[in-house]
């Protein structure tokens, strides 16, 4: 466990973080990979506090022109001449190679290489972190904790996975003493923090490139259980298969009160009904006794689970559970996780980060409750060969929920390619299930493709964690001509 003890008492919405502004060593920071989601929040918390911010990413972006309209320096591509002469420190991910230049050129400078995990570790220094954790869902749960708080007058601080509203919302530098950060297992990087209260949504197997097995994925959860702060609290799905098993494996730790939620009838924060609305959900828990009801303004059962997670960690951390409810009926959704993009010719199009199968029937089961009489049409990108190779059936058997869907290329993000895993791994998969699936290996037909097949009352669903996202627009305007 850490020897760092917890602060005590509920969230003030007065007196920032107690720890430096700007951690040592990072003052004059240089990102690789700028623009991505993690680095580009710890990029703008550091900014914010008075950091000299400068990186490099490999393409122009929306999250780079906000990062430069704080200050950063933010190079396009990728060449040792980047790496300013006073720079303090290089902080990577663990996608960025050996071979890369400006990291090349760090090493031979003997600068400090920190990690993104210990540099977002170092930013909660001196808070009262809320770390949320699990292989699906994390983004949302972050986002709506960030959201609900704010709405409070809390003024947290906060690292996300994703943007809220617009480019660069992803990250804030509050002025109260709560940190609500995403804590990422997939490269374990998870256990350099030590929260206060920590959320963990679920335990599945992915990331296949770091776990060889679910056990290795168990053993990873309970270290980052371990890690939370003496007299903290773990909240922790009382559903969801691996994290029971996560509980069972946690209760009795030393200083560490574990609180399930869920619709289990042992759960501590127990939900007793959810109702779709369309687009929204009405939800209602059993919390110490007092029955609480609030809406949330994105679809599906998952998203309300989140909700509900989001409550009992703010809960845990001090923070009046009915003000928390209300305030959590604030949240309209995050950029990518069901996200409308628009609608025309009576066809909606909405975008879905979802690339685990799990998350991709969850998504699609909210879709089809959204949609009523109309048809769920889906393009979807697998991501990742190592995933594709492991998990590609399964994905395949969620697009069976869909009335037809294309599926588009691997998008390989950090991989190399696979001899023998490519998209038709989905695609077999899904006609055998029964699904209307045919491939696409270009993506710019299917702007056409999509505005040949919908009609009015139709909801068009662009599917993955790579660039399909892109395609909204495209459709959009396809179908408007």
């Amino acid at each position: 466990m850490s020897t760092t003890a917890p602060s005590s008492g509920p969230a003030a919405a007065s007196g920032g973080p107690t720890g430096p502004s700007v951690p040592a060593g990072l003052d004059r920071p240089h990102f690789i990979g700028i623009g991505g989601a993690g680095m580009s929040g710890i990029a703008k918390i550091l900014a914010q506090r008075g950091a000299a911010v400068a990186g490099s990413d490999s393409r122009d972006s929306e999250t780079a022109r906000a990062l430069r309209a704080l200050g950063a320096t933010v190079h396009i591509g990728h060449a040792a001449g980047h790496l300013a002469p006073d720079a303090t420190a290089v902080v990577v991910s663990s996608a960025i190679r050996e071979e890369n230049p400006e990291l090349a050129a760090a090493r031979e400078r003997g600068l400090p290489v920190v990690h993104r995990s210990d540099a977002l570790a170092s930013l909660m220094d001196g808070t009262r972190a809320i770390a949320v954790a699990g292989t699906h869902g994390k983004t949302t749960t972050t986002s709506m904790l960030a959201v609900a708080l704010t709405g409070l007058g809390l003024g947290p601080s906060y690292a996300i996975g994703g943007d809220l509203d617009a480019p660069g919302s992803n990250a804030h530098h509050g002025t109260g003493e709560l940190f609500v950060a995403e804590a990422d297992e997939s490269d374990r990087s998870f256990l350099a923090y030590s929260p206060e209260v920590a959320i963990v949504l679920n335990v599945e197997l992915d990331h296949h490139a770091n776990y060889a097995s679910l056990e290795e994925v168990h053993e990873s959860f309970t270290a980052f259980a371990d890690r939370v702060r003496p007299g903290g609290t773990l909240v922790v799905s009382a559903d969801q298969s691996g994290a029971v098993e996560l509980t069972s494996r946690v209760r009795g730790m030393d200083g560490l009160t574990v609180t399930t939620f869920g619709e289990a009838e042992d759960a501590d924060v127990r939900i007793t009904r959810i109702t779709p609305r369309g687009l929204t959900s009405e939800v209602e828990v059993v919390l110490d006794g007092r029955a609480l009801a609030f809406t949330v303004s994105v679809p599906g059962r998952h998203y309300a689970y989140n909700a509900v997670a989001a409550l009992a960690a703010g809960a845990a951390a001090g923070v009046p559970a009915e003000d928390l409810a209300k305030a959590l009926g604030g949240y309209t959704g995050v950029r990518r996780r069901l996200q409308t993009k628009g609608e025309a010719a009576g066809v909606r199009v909405i975008d879905s980060y979802a690339h685990h199968p799990t998350e991709m029937a969850a998504d699609l089961e909210a879709i089809r409750d959204a949609a009523g009489d109309g048809r769920v049409l889906v393009v979807f990108q697998p991501h990742l060969f190592s995933r594709t190779r492991e998990l590609g059936a399964e994905m395949g058997a969620a697009l069976a929920l869909a009335d037809a869907s294309l599926v588009l290329d691997i998008y390989p993000a950090r991989e190399d390619p696979e001899p023998g895993i490519t998209s038709a791994i989905v695609v077999d998969a899904a006609r055998t299930a029964g699904a209307d699936t045919a491939a696409e290996h270009d993506a710019s037909a299917v702007p056409g493709l999509l505005a040949g097949m919908a009609k009015p009352g139709d909801l068009v669903l662009t599917m993955g964690a790579g660039d399909v996202t892109d395609l909204g627009p495209l459709i959009l305007a396809r179908l408007g001509e």
